[in-house]
């Protein structure tokens, strides 16, 4: 197990690799995002759409930062990061995209990254847009189901 140095270097390697995702999607690169995901990475968008591996991701990007997403920007704050093995991390984040100033971020998103040859990426990523009605609904009817920690 590594020392609580190295995890204060790997937590700001991972948080590195998160500031260059955002700067990616905020330069509409879709090369550089791509490549800040393992080669046989997954991720799913908020409406459920799946992509496989880094180039498919960096590709499908590309086209959506020139044609829905072009001009957009990404706001992203961090809610944690737990290591649950040397070199592999679990990174929950808030999140969504805007134009003009960020508003509220409506998406909580989870990564899931691997230290590879060269550094920290994310190997899978899921995006889940937040239902605040819906949620409220549920708690009001099953107070159970609220969780201890809410942000």
């Amino acid at each position: 197990m590594t020392d609580r140095t190295d995890r204060a270097a790997d937590t700001a390697a991972i948080t590195a690799v998160l500031d260059r995702l955002a700067a990616a999607w905020d330069g509409g690169d879709g090369a550089a995002y791509g490549a800040l995901f393992t080669e046989d990475a997954t991720y799913i968008t908020y409406v459920g759409t799946l992509y496989t591996g880094a180039r498919e991701i960096g590709e499908a990007h590309q086209a959506l930062f020139d044609s829905f997403l072009k001009g957009t920007k990404l706001a992203s704050r961090t809610l944690g990061i737990r290591f649950t093995g040397p070199d592999t991390a679990l990174v929950i984040t808030r999140g969504d995209t805007y134009k003009g100033r960020p508003g509220k971020l409506h998406k909580i998103q989870t990564f899931a990254m691997v230290r590879v040859a060269g550094g920290w990426r994310i190997a899978a990523f899921h995006n889940t847009k937040h239902q605040a009605v819906m949620e409220a609904v549920s708690f009001k009817f099953q107070p159970a189901t609220r969780p201890a920690a809410r942000d």
